[in-house]
């Protein structure tokens, strides 16, 4: 099981973005789809993130945010 943090690293680096419409199985199903494309791994996922850290600092912070709020309601909803 990964933990909220990890989800949400895998969902930042998706091509969702914060003012799209998105339910929480388009959530889940992007973060699937997206950490089958890293190999399973979610620290490949993790590289990913720090690389857009360091080239938009700017954004990064706004993006983590929406990421983690994103994942926690998309996926305790499918704990439910």
């Amino acid at each position: 099981m990964m933990t909220t943090a990890e989800l949400a690293q895998v969902l930042f680096t998706t091509a969702l973005q914060p003012s799209d419409a998105l339910s929480p199985y388009a959530i889940r199903a992007a973060v699937d789809e997206r950490l089958c494309a890293c190999g399973g791994d979610p620290a490949r996922c993790a590289g990913q993130v720090a690389q857009e850290a360091g080239d938009h600092p700017e954004a990064y912070a706004r993006r983590m945010r929406w990421a983690l709020g994103a994942v926690a309601g998309a996926y305790q909803l499918a704990a439910a």
